[in-house]
């Protein structure tokens, strides 16, 4: 198996997350934006919007191999917050699965996004 396919595959599987949880954000905005304002975050609705934004485009663009580099540090700085705002201290296994995530982002931007890419093209 060559390693352009196996870091297409990895795109895909990072992506996934964000796009499963991404696309449905959209018809329930406002739900997410609630549990934004209960954390005493500012204009929880533009961060809502913000974070489907990411989500959704940023996972294309992770599938279809579109600034790899750019898209993955902008999931790290997602994973990160959202590891400390979101999950810290009472949800520790959702704190650590987001830094594992970060792992993945680091191994991406070390390997770059393979041949199989927008970005090679």
């Amino acid at each position: 198996m060559s390693n352009d396919f196996l870091l297409l595959v990895a795109r895909i599987l990072l992506a996934l997350m964000f796009l499963v949880s991404g696309v449905p954000m959209i018809t329930g905005s406002a739900g997410f934006a609630g549990y934004l304002g209960s954390l005493g975050l500012p204009m929880p609705m533009v961060l809502t919007w913000l974070v489907i934004i990411l989500k959704v485009l940023g996972g294309i663009a992770l599938v279809i191999g579109f600034q790899t580099r750019l898209v993955a540090w902008a999931f790290i700085a997602f994973c990160v917050a959202t590891a400390f705002i979101g999950h810290f201290p009472a949800d520790m296994t959702g704190f650590w699965k987001n830094i594992a995530l970060v792992g993945g982002f680091l191994a991406l931007i070390a390997a770059g996004p393979g041949a199989l890419s927008v970005d090679k093209r």
